[in-house]
């Protein structure tokens, strides 16, 4: 490599008017050598050229990709999110890749398929023993068929823990038998429970006069729980059933899910829920 006092010599002698063979000749350099930093414009170092690593999520976009696309033709409610997309690289394909790194390739893959949103959160705060319901609806492919189905969601806003079953409407029968299978699985009854003003226990009245159906009013009554109904249109006050219909939906039910009977699939449904409940609580130290 030629060192700059060598250049430098190159292009002092050059302008004393000496000709290319005599300059190296003299610095014992090649003519051709002489020729190029004499053409030289810029003698700054070049900075080095960085080449770009391959990334783990790389062999997986064109997966990822396939989700996406799928997802066009899916209810808005039932999309992949990033959290459920590492979740099934990890389990379905056993990929050793970072949420971070997932999530910034989804948040720029979901950019170009269109199906980025905006979301929002609202943080309550509540006694232990108490639980918020309400019903979600998802898509499943019932016996073979895609239906649209309702599924039925009990939350603990204290531990941040939600438990769900599949049913098959939303009137009162439907939700004292989601009850009583949630509380057998869970080996307990809330001392509380506050219902969504259409989930078909009953109607909270613009006056103020709430009116439960009898089937509820003798269901409550053998288990003994406390009940309340929200104002009309007044999500906020079960805002944490609100999110967990959403979370589970997104967590459980994508892609869409098969189901045989209802008996089976809550079971199973039921257990997925309790491994939700196993990562940190986000505010305590411990699980949820």
């Amino acid at each position: 490599m030629t060192g700059m006092s060598v250049i430098h010599s190159i292009r002092c002698m050059r302008k004393e008017g000496a000709s290319v063979a005599a300059i190296a000749r003299e610095l014992g350099i090649s003519e051709p050598t002489a020729r190029k930093y004499l053409r030289e414009v810029d003698l700054s170092d070049r900075p080095p050229v960085r080449r770009e690593r391959p990334s783990k999520i790389d062999r997986w976009v064109p997966l990822i990709e396939g989700w996406l696309a799928e997802d066009r033709r899916t209810w808005s409610k039932q999309r992949h999110t990033a959290t459920r997309i590492h979740r099934r690289l990890v389990d379905e394909c056993g990929a050793d890749v970072s949420l971070s790194t997932v999530t910034r390739k989804v948040r720029e893959l979901k950019r170009e398929f269109g199906l980025e949103r905006q979301r929002g959160f609202l943080d309550l705060s509540w006694h232990p023993g108490e639980a918020q319901a309400d019903f979600g609806q998802s898509d499943v492919y019932w016996k073979g068929v895609r239906r649209r189905m309702h599924y039925f969601v009990l939350s603990f806003p204290h531990s941040n823990t939600a438990v769900a079953c599949l049913t098959p409407g939303e009137n009162a029968e439907c939700t004292c038998q989601a009850l009583k299978d949630l509380f057998t699985r869970l080996g307990g009854v809330p001392t509380r429970i506050v219902f969504d003003n259409a989930a078909g226990v009953g109607r909270r009245r613009r006056s103020g006069e709430v009116r439960y159906t009898e089937v509820f009013r003798r269901f409550r009554a053998h288990y003994g729980f406390d009940s309340s109904l929200c104002n009309p249109h007044a999500g906020h006050e079960k805002g944490n059933v609100e999110a967990k219909v959403g979370a589970i939906r997104r967590s459980l039910f994508v892609p869409v899910p098969s189901a045989w009977s209802f008996e089976g699939f809550n079971a199973a449904l039921f257990d997925k829920c309790m491994g939700l409940a196993e990562k940190p609580h986000y505010r305590k130290d411990g699980r949820e």
